[in-house]
């Protein structure tokens, strides 16, 4: 039996129909789901990821394009976690494919956010002179691109970095009409907020005639609430 075969056969045999239908009730697009709570998923993930580490990486990817192919939304965290596991080892090459699996089999915003936070978010602090990539993703016609561009800078901009870029990658995304992209950046936004949070507020402040509601509110949510009122005035 393969490595696949027996990752679907464990998602299958702890599938509950009551987590399907509760998992579902987060998404408006239809998902296709086991029903495996995200911390079995984890440990499934881990558990198997020890049986292939020591695979070249090319032989990785393979099983993570496999497991992407099903459209199985636990078979997507699984990818996840794998991808972010290898993140210590990848090259600038490896772009091709991580930007591969997010146009071509990203199609919800939970698939999205746990593969561009972790994976991509540490490749491109590895590799910052790809944030150039994000700029072409931000005017991409799928939406989950566009959210991705943002995304994929939420956890460095936690720690402070590439406040500029994700100004830029703001300014792209800043009318969107998409309100999962307009959540996605106003969450890049927010995140830089917790080391520039002036430098946040005078962009929110500039923009926010043009910047939809949903984006703001994510952007100032960690301000004061002095900041937030100010934020908030038309």
């Amino acid at each position: 039996m393969t490595i696949i075969s027996k990752i679907r056969n464990e998602l299958e045999e702890r599938s509950n129909l009551q987590t399907k239908k509760s998992a579902e009730r987060f998404f408006r697009e239809p998902v296709k789901i086991y029903g495996v709570k995200s911390a079995e998923v984890g440990m499934i993930a881990k558990k198997y990821y020890k049986e292939i580490r020591e695979l070249p990486k090319g032989e990785i990817f393979a099983l993570c394009e496999k497991l992407y192919q099903s459209g199985m939304m636990e078979e997507s965290f699984i990818v996840s976690s794998w991808t972010w596991a290898m993140s210590k080892n990848f090259k600038p090459s490896d772009f091709k494919v991580l930007e591969g699996f997010v146009k071509n089999h990203i199609s919800n915003w939970a698939s999205c956010d746990g593969f561009c936070n972790h994976a991509l978010g540490d490749f491109m602090v590895m590799y910052p002179e790809y944030i150039k990539k994000l700029a072409g993703w931000a005017v991409s016609d799928n939406r989950w691109v566009r959210r991705a561009a943002a995304v994929s800078l939420i956890v460095p901009a936690k720690k402070g970095l590439f406040l500029k870029e994700s100004f830029s990658i703001a300014d792209i995304l800043l009318e969107d009409e998409d309100d999962m992209v307009q959540k996605g950046y106003g969450w890049l936004l927010k995140a830089q907020t917790e080391k520039h949070t002036e430098e946040v507020f005078e962009y929110v402040m500039k923009n926010k005639g043009k910047m939809p509601r949903t984006a703001l509110r994510y952007a100032i949510e960690k301000m004061s609430p002095e900041l937030k009122k100010k934020a908030m005035e038309r």
